[in-house]
């Protein structure tokens, strides 16, 4: 199994993507485009993709000038039926590859936040490994609007569009679900002047926070990473069939 991990930012960390890939026996290939790196040409030497969080917004080809590259390459491992997995900014990429609309700095959310699947989330194989309703980190300011032959399976009151699934297993998720508490502890160290701009008093908060929402925010991770790994594990068998 092999997994290209796209990182947009110098503080990317995998959390709970990385525990289910390391229990799946991925072999994980970095890229980090925001430091140089080249954007592969095409899907071919990979069984799937993520792409992971930033500081970016999803339009922002003037100053991160790989940004289309990137996407394009998303919706060609979609179009080659690989699962694909977005992620916050990897999320907005997605959807900005299938031709949705990407809405800068008008759904601002930052801690554990609440979200609810939909009908359809609670049948999906990937999401309906979560409850009904979970809280689960978030840490964003822009939104996208649903692409076209999409399916909503996330929702709440800031950013309508939350989780969505294009095809068997084409994935993007606005929420942080890999960011177990070890992951925000870890933000907590490198960004202590931004997080007060962002949520003012949510640092002094944080230890009652932690303790109310983290063990099922880091349960609900988990289990939605490991469904996400194990729709590449049913491709993989479905070739070898």
């Amino acid at each position: 199994m092999r997994v290209l991990v796209v990182e947009n930012d110098r503080v990317t960390l995998l959390g709970q993507i990385g525990v289910a890939l390391e229990e799946a026996g991925a072999e994980i290939e970095i890229c980090r485009p925001h430091a140089g790196d080249a954007i592969p040409a095409d899907e071919t030497k990979h069984d799937a993709i993520v792409v992971m969080g930033g500081p970016q917004n999803a339009r922002d080809d003037e100053r991160h000038a790989y940004l289309p590259a990137l996407a394009g390459l998303m919706r060609r491992f979609g179009d080659a039926e690989k699962s694909v997995l977005g992620v916050c900014l990897g999320s907005q990429l997605l959807a900005r590859a299938y031709g949705a609309e990407n809405r800068i700095g008008t759904a601002p959310e930052f801690g554990w936040c609440t979200v609810a699947l939909t009908k359809d989330g609670a049948g999906d194989p990937v999401l309906s490994a979560a409850a009904s309703s979970f809280p689960i980190f978030q840490w964003h300011s822009d939104t996208f609007t649903l692409p076209e032959g999409a399916v909503r399976l996330a929702t709440n009151g800031a950013a309508e569009n939350q989780a969505f699934r294009i095809g068997r297993a084409v994935y993007g998720t606005q929420f942080h679900f890999e960011a177990s508490r070890a992951v925000v502890d870890e933000w907590v160290r490198t960004f202590p002047d931004l997080i007060p701009t962002l949520a003012p008093g949510w640092l002094e908060q944080r230890e009652t926070l932690a303790a109310e929402n983290g063990p099922s925010a880091d349960a609900t991770g988990l289990a939605i990473a490991r469904a996400w790994v194990a729709t590449i594990a049913a491709a993989e068998t479905r070739r070898v069939a």
